[in-house]
């Protein structure tokens, strides 16, 4: 059984949705740090040809703070649809994205974890991804353990004997330390295609927002196969 587990992020790149698609099961990591300058209530969309962030406000922002224990000020439906509008009104497939948007923004939970939850969710059903998900914090006690052990752990308790992680992990982990756990630590690599973008220069690496916005929703299914999983000795 193969694990994967990350934050949760606001509308995050193809890659981030690649690995939930290559998982059997994917952790949504909800009692972690929230990290003020990293991509858990913002993500970048093009606007005039330029990467512009689109974000989610919080109460009380705090690195000191676990996200699921965070608030969201109810977003501004309306602003934040104008601004998608204005930057994507005439991509091919903006019907798609904007109803997508406005579904995940409109959602009355004002727990971060919870809105950020609905919201990978909504995107998932779209991208056609039927990885099961949990919260890290239903492994009672998992919070316990530091780093790389509290994957150990998550593999243990879910019978998970693979764990892969996205491609900037090959610093931070070490397959010798996985497999002396039982767990083979593999990579996911992604191909990161590119597609029209107006007819300007491509910017890759922003919200899977823009992706749905320029391509039919079976192009977007041959984007989410476009990775490729290495050992952890190869990375």
């Amino acid at each position: 059984m193969i694990l994967a587990g990350n934050q949760p992020y606001f509308f995050p790149y193809l890659g981030w949705w690649q690995l939930i698609k290559a998982a059997d099961l994917f952790l949504l990591s909800d009692d972690y740090n929230f990290i003020r300058s990293g991509w858990i209530t913002r993500n970048r969309i093009l606007v005039e040809g330029e990467p512009f962030f689109f974000r989610i406000e919080i109460k009380g922002r705090s690195s000191y703070k676990l996200i699921k224990d965070m608030e969201v000020v109810p977003p501004n439906v309306g602003k934040k649809l104008k601004t998608l509008r204005y930057a994507y009104s005439r991509a091919p497939y903006f019907d798609n994205g904007i109803a997508l948007a406005e579904r995940v923004l409109s959602y009355p939970d004002t727990n971060l974890a919870s809105f950020l939850e609905n919201s990978i969710r909504e995107v998932c059903a779209f991208l056609r991804i039927t990885t099961p998900m949990k919260r890290s914090s239903e492994l009672v006690g998992n919070a316990l353990f530091k780093k790389e052990e509290r994957i150990y752990d998550a593999c243990l308790r879910t019978g998970a004997d693979t764990y892969i992680n996205a491609i900037g992990g090959t610093k931070l982990y070490d397959r010798d330390d996985f497999a002396r756990h039982g767990i083979t630590l593999k990579f996911l690599k992604s191909g990161l295609p590119e597609y029209p973008q107006f007819k300007k220069p491509f910017v890759e690496r922003l919200s899977i927002l823009d992706a749905i916005m320029f391509n039919s929703p079976d192009e977007l299914q041959i984007m989410l196969e476009d990775y490729t999983l290495i050992d952890g000795s190869d990375g």
